[in-house]
């Protein structure tokens, strides 16, 4: 059996129980791989808008439809390469009903690694339609707690900071210690020379990390001998694990270049704001209050108004009413941004979440074991698990593809209850 190019083969075992999984197993070696139509629909969809923007573009270079077309290439890249497996392997099914019998065989003997392009190539657009996280481009933060358990708990703790701050560092990440905070253990140290950690903050600095780190969120727990148990009995221990984007400290500053960059908090596209000019109220003398020289700006998406008429030339107070309007506008997304982010916080973990049974992993010591329970991959050689090696990566990349298997199930539920409500109301 062919693993899915997907998946590493490792990971591919532990997949067994996902039901994307075991669709795209049967799809390798027993039929072709058939998507939603809805799903299909939206690819074209995509596609067909991917083609005319990079034609205007070709003519008239536009920074938001540049945009556009860079975040959908991806779909009508994946959507060609399907459609090519999808023709080829309608050739080799025609050849196999060939007269010639030398024709029939090498049919045959493409045919399984066929299918398997068609696999590959229908998760490929499938990932590539599923939404993009908005967080996932950004830094991010690692908190680490201690969850119920004792000092063994806060052992274990220190155990996973530093086995994330290894990892890191053998993959080249800059990170930053946020916040190391020992709790009061007497001089106690754990079974492995661990300290007692009560709360501990790493930063990863990459941008990006949030999408590498962010199957870490929830409880991890373990079960082996504390250095203090006389009788040999294995203790299980939970700590808990926050994944948070890291905003930049102090914003983006505000410059002319943050005016024209589509990706700065202070990019307004022109089209999106309504001007209006007025005369102006109050004091200032004749001039002021018989030309139309007060400015108006509305930027339509959010209702954002701001007036300027503190100056005698129209065009000054223009300049003043746009800077002050970016500002307003910046404001609203960073608030938006970090809302969002106090949202996942709780979301991630809530406090009453804390406790063994929300386990997402359990790194069993005596059997040199270390589990995740969601993309059920059981890997060995634990030291290396927590010396952040290889063995950790692996475990890390069955979680990243349990996380798409995920998006994409959700992707196709949500594709086809609106291509039923279409159908009902295109039937009335």
């Amino acid at each position: 059996m062919l693993a899915a190019p997907w998946v590493c083969r490792s990971c591919a075992r532990s997949l067994r129980h996902a039901s994307i999984f075991q669709f795209v197993r049967r799809a390798s070696t027993e039929t072709p791989v058939r998507l939603p139509p809805a799903l299909l629909e939206r690819a074209r969809r995509l596609t067909a808008e991917h083609d005319q923007l990079t034609s205007t573009l070709e003519k008239d270079f536009d920074a938001k439809k540049a945009k556009r077309a860079g975040e959908i290439s991806r779909i009508a890249d994946a959507l060609r390469q399907f459609e090519k497996a999808k023709a080829a392997l309608s050739e080799l099914h025609g050849l196999l009903e060939s007269d010639d019998a030398e024709m029939r065989e090498l049919a045959r003997d493409d045919l399984e690694a066929t299918n398997a392009q068609l696999v590959e190539s229908s998760h490929n657009l499938s990932a590539a339609l599923t939404p993009k996280h908005p967080f996932a481009d950004m830094p991010c933060l690692l908190e680490i707690r201690p969850g119920p358990g004792g000092t063994e708990g806060r052992f274990f703790a220190d155990t996973l900071f530093h086995m994330y701050k290894a990892y890191c560092s053998n993959k080249g990440y800059r990170t930053r210690v946020v916040q190391y905070e020992a709790s009061d253990s007497d001089g106690q140290t754990g079974s492995e020379g661990e300290i007692a950690l009560q709360e501990a903050v790493l930063e990863v600095q990459e941008p990006g990390a949030y999408a590498i780190f962010r199957g870490e969120a929830g409880m991890h727990r373990v079960q082996r001998v504390p250095a203090t148990e006389a009788k040999g009995r294995t203790h299980t221990s939970a700590v808990a694990v926050w994944v948070l984007p890291s905003f930049p400290e102090n914003g983006t500053s505000e410059s002319e270049a943050d005016w024209e960059n589509p990706e700065s908090d202070f990019y307004i596209d022109p089209t999106e704001v309504r001007s209006e000019t007025m005369r102006a109220r109050g004091a200032g003398g004749q001039h002021v209050n018989k030309t139309e020289s007060a400015i108006r700006l509305t930027h339509i998406p959010t209702g954002t108004t701001v007036s300027m008429q503190d100056s005698r030339s129209q065009q000054r107070n223009r300049e003043y009413a746009w800077r002050l309007l970016r500002s307003r506008i910046a404001q609203q997304r960073r608030e938006a941004r970090e809302e969002m982010a106090r949202q996942m916080r709780s979301s991630v973990l809530a406090n009453s979440q804390i406790t063994r049974g929300d386990k997402i992993r359990t790194y069993q010591y005596q059997q040199d074991r270390c589990t995740d329970h969601r993309s059920g991959l059981d890997a060995h050689n634990l030291p290396d698990v927590l010396r952040g090696g290889e063995t950790l990566g692996k475990i890390m990349d069955s979680v990243q593809t349990w996380l798409i298997n995920k998006d994409i199930e959700a992707l196709i539920s949500e594709e086809e209850a609106s291509a039923a409500v279409a159908s009902r109301e295109k039937g009335k």
